[in-house]
């Protein structure tokens, strides 16, 4: 290596406290943005249509109602409940029927015969087929709408304190997997000697942990995610049970079963191929390791690919082997970048073959990703709108950013592994001069006591190794590469996240697809009931009052009209004569006369108002309250 000046930046044992700081912090951001942004988990399937329709008012009770999703879900015995203005249940509390058919994703629920007239409350929930719970609720009215006492939580499926825990178990299940992965890939592959270091076998068995610890918490909480939301019904043994029979209950316990065989490979990683010596043995048990545990984690990633978006929607063969080699790329980048930072800060020994092998690895897995990825942007979002219109394709903005600056940060990395010698790990002299210090206090071993020859044993592996570190935090390409696979390690923390945020929000093609079919499905029933109030004043005696007038349901087709004539008193007054006339100017319709029959005292009504076009409408009403006293005032409603 060239001769360079002494490194003048933070001392070293500085650097390695300032970075462990900077990567706490990062990672405490990065889980309060998420549990700051973070509402219940997106829904990825979606109410596309009902009939009755979202606001409908009909003439006679219909036989059943019929909910249409964008794509399948899975129902239970109450997932679909009707409940009549004072709460309670109209249908008969059986299971939905499935009435799919071709494309169309279609449940329905019988209604009791003889339903009265009033507001009723359709609440659904269910769960979409990429496993995340969705739900909803909407109204309709028979004969005409009511008060209704129904009250519905706010709260939506996957919502409250046990969807927090849920997500973050989730985003701790993904950091678990690209540790365990990409920590146990980067011994096989860059440095087998990192299976006699410390550091690298905690790095991976924490890795383990993590997962195995997240994917007991998901499993626990799946039935209360799904459900009520409370954290007690973790331990429902009846819950657990219908989770195990589900889709993500399966993979979760698959996922359990795959890192039981986990923990065997890294106890031979660890264990019998850290210690093997002979080279074409431990060429042989490298092999061995390499495609067991390649099929483990092809397996544990494949639980992802079969539960969540890769196993719905189109190509669905297609995109599940395509999303298990993503997740096999990102831990090996990912898990590779954490493993390559640990060794750089932990461990004195790692040479720079070890480093110039994961640069390689690193570029294979970014060529993997790149091509996974566009293949999956394509499936999941569709269309440049959706890429820019929905909150999955803004979040895939975010990602590919922050993968362009993952690259350019690599790429510093990249010129400091070309500066990279071995040099400053083991300089001239320094074995001969290690070993004499670690023999030269044995010889007066024999007049020292035990406790005290241990104990000076210590002291000297101390010594050692703050030597060893002294020399290394000395060269200044070794510390630059350093601080930029830092800077790499920070990027991937957040980028983590925003993957992870990226699987519990629904795909921009489905949301667009959604909400087309809504509107498609709910546009007669758009607008809502007018409700107008319009003071008078004849002129003459006791001529002073107000028109309220009550329009229902509001929408082009067939309305109700009810109006109501106070005095100046506030009590109901009768007048000789009212009229009413519609105008919808832009459109050069009207007016169109309105005569209503008197009820009782001060109400009028009229039923059968139709109203042929939404628009601004202009509401003329015409009060008279003797033989000469007159007056006509308008006001301008929206209707339809």
């Amino acid at each position: 290596m060239s001769a360079t000046a002494p490194y003048a930046g933070p001392s070293p044992i500085r650097r390695p406290v300032a970075a462990a700081a900077l990567l706490a912090a990062l990672v405490s951001l990065v889980f309060g943005l998420l549990l700051a942004g973070a509402g219940p988990a997106s829904a990825h399937a979606a109410l596309t249509g009902s009939d009755p329709q979202d606001g409908a008012v009909v003439d006679t009770a219909p036989k059943e109602v019929t909910l249409s999703f964008s794509e399948a879900i899975a129902v239970g015995d109450d997932s679909i409940r009707v409940l009549d203005p004072s709460g309670k249940r109209a249908d008969t509390e059986a299971e939905p029927r499935d009435l799919s058919e071709g494309g169309t994703v279609r449940y329905g629920v019988a209604l009791h015969s003889g339903l009265p007239d009033g507001t009723y409350t359709v609440a659904w929930q269910a769960i979409s087929a990429d496993s995340h719970p969705i739900s909803g609720a909407f109204t309709f009215s028979i004969g005409a709408p009511s008060e209704t006492t129904v009250a519905l939580s706010s709260q939506e499926a996957g919502g409250g304190p046990v969807g927090v825990v849920y997500d973050i178990a989730r985003y701790a299940a993904y950091g678990g997997f690209v540790l365990l992965v990409g920590g146990s890939a980067f011994v096989l592959i860059c440095w087998r000697g990192g299976a006699s270091a410390l550091p690298m076998q905690r790095l991976v068995v924490r890795g383990w942990l993590t997962l195995t610890a997240a994917t007991l918490v998901m499993l626990l909480l799946r039935n209360p995610y799904t459900g009520s939301g409370k954290f007690a019904d973790a331990f429902d043994l009846a819950g657990l049970q219908s989770v195990l029979d589900t889709k993500p209950g399966a993979a979760l316990v698959s996922r359990l079963l795959l890192l039981g065989a986990a923990a065997l490979f890294i106890a031979v990683l660890f264990g019998t191929y850290a210690r093997r010596e002979d080279e074409q043995e431990r060429k042989d048990l490298t092999f061995g390791l390499a495609v067991g545990g390649g099929v483990v984690a092809a397996g544990i990633a494949a639980t992802w690919a079969m539960s969540e978006h890769a196993s719905t929607g189109i190509q669905a063969s297609i995109a599940m082997p395509v999303d298990v080699a993503h997740l096999l790329a990102v831990a090996a980048w990912l898990g590779g970048l954490a493993s390559l930072l640990v060794a750089l800060y932990r461990t004195p020994d790692i040479g720079s073959a070890a480093v110039r092998r994961f640069s390689a690895v690193a570029f294979s897995s970014v060529v993997v990703l790149a091509a996974t990825g566009i293949y999956q942007s394509w499936r999941q979002v569709g269309s440049w709108s959706a890429l820019t219109g929905t909150r999955y394709g803004q979040l895939l903005i975010i990602k590919v950013a922050l993968i362009a600056v993952l690259l350019a940060v690599a790429w510093f990395s990249r010129r400091w592994t070309g500066r990279l010698t071995d040099t400053a790990v083991a300089p001239s002299g320094g074995k001969k001069k290690a070993a004499e210090e670690s023999t030269a206090p044995d010889e007066a071993s024999d007049d020292v006591a035990p406790e005290r020859a241990a104990q000076l044993a210590r002291q000297r592996a101390v010594l050692t190794a703050t030597k060893k570190k002294r020399i290394r935090d000395a060269d200044p390409e070794r510390s630059g590469l350093r601080r930029s696979v830092l800077a790499e390690a920070a990027v991937a923390v957040v980028l983590l996240a925003v993957t992870t945020m990226l699987t519990s929000t629904e795909p921009g093609r489905t949301e667009e697809e959604a909400a087309g079919g809504a509107t498609a499905a709910s546009a007669p029933a758009a607008g809502g009931p007018v409700n107008l109030s319009m003071p008078f004043d004849t002129g003459g005696r006791n001529g002073k009052g107000t028109v309220r007038i009550d329009l229902d349901p509001g929408r082009t087709g067939s309305n109700d009209l009810h109006v109501w004539i106070d005095g100046s008193d506030g009590e109901p007054m009768d007048v000789p004569e009212l009229k009413l006339a519609l105008t919808l100017e832009s459109k050069d319709i009207g007016p169109l006369p309105v005569v209503p029959n008197r009820l009782a005292e001060g109400h009028w009504t009229a039923s059968g108002v139709q109203i042929p076009m939404a628009g601004d409408w202009k509401i003329d009403v015409t009060v008279r309250t003797s033989d000469i006293d007159q007056v006509t005032i308008d006001k301008n409603a929206k209707i339809g």
